[in-house]
């Protein structure tokens, strides 16, 4: 079963990635931040177990934490207000699962032999899940350390939600270097952990994404 998706394993992986980054755009944000982007991230576990169901290992390390994330969604979801543990446990099944998922595409990526449109989405999709992993750790750094971020609609709007929604955005703005500073980091560990991430960032465009050029190069060269 897994097999026959394996040959699309970064397209599902990359269009529910783009899915859950956004789909508040088409979707009125209240109903997607309550009832869809969950829903999309264990859509993107399983694109996950897919893409590295040749690992068999990894995959049911991944199985687990999907039905780990499940039954706290599940619990959230009957709650209503969803307690911090469980926050802070479902934060560490994404973080765990995206570490894993992000180190396996970067070894498929870098061991391709050919270019072509599938190692393309496998790179940007590694890119994505960079991204998601500094989001991860940023929410629970503010989870468990509130107030180490300052700025946006953090203190004025400090819902959830919203936080969620900021550092998702600060995340990524920083991966990419673009630094609108409207967003600040203000205790040391958020600090460190903005650097880290911002430096992950440039280590993946220059080592990655060049050998994957180069490949690309190559191969249109042996090709004429």
């Amino acid at each position: 079963m897994l097999e026959r998706f394996y040959h699309y394993r970064f397209e599902l992986f990359l269009s529910s990635q783009l899915s859950i980054l956004f789909g508040s755009l088409v979707v009125p944000p209240v109903i997607f931040e309550t009832i869809l982007e969950p829903i999309l991230f264990l859509i993107n576990l399983l694109a996950g177990v897919v893409l590295i169901s040749r690992r068999p290992k990894l995959m049911w390390f991944s199985i687990c934490i999907l039905t780990l994330n499940t039954i706290l969604f599940g619990i959230a979801t009957t709650v209503g207000d969803e307690p911090r543990d469980i926050s802070l446990l479902r934060l560490l099944g994404y973080f765990l699962f995206y570490v894993v998922v992000t180190s396996q595409i970067m070894k498929q990526v870098w061991y391709a032999e050919r270019v072509n449109k599938n190692v393309i989405f496998g790179l940007a999709s590694g890119y994505i899940s960079l991204g998601l992993i500094g989001f991860f750790i940023f929410l629970t750094i503010e989870l468990v350390m509130p107030g180490s971020f300052h700025g946006g609609v953090l203190w004025d709007k400090g819902t959830t939600d919203v936080l969620a929604d900021e550092l998702m955005y600060f995340s990524f703005i920083t991966l990419m270097t673009i630094g609108y500073g409207d967003i600040l980091p203000v205790t040391v560990l958020a600090q460190k952990a903005a650097m880290f991430i911002g430096l992950i960032g440039q280590f993946y465009l220059v080592i990655i994404t060049a050998v994957v050029v180069e490949k690309y190069i190559a191969q249109n060269k042996l090709s004429k």
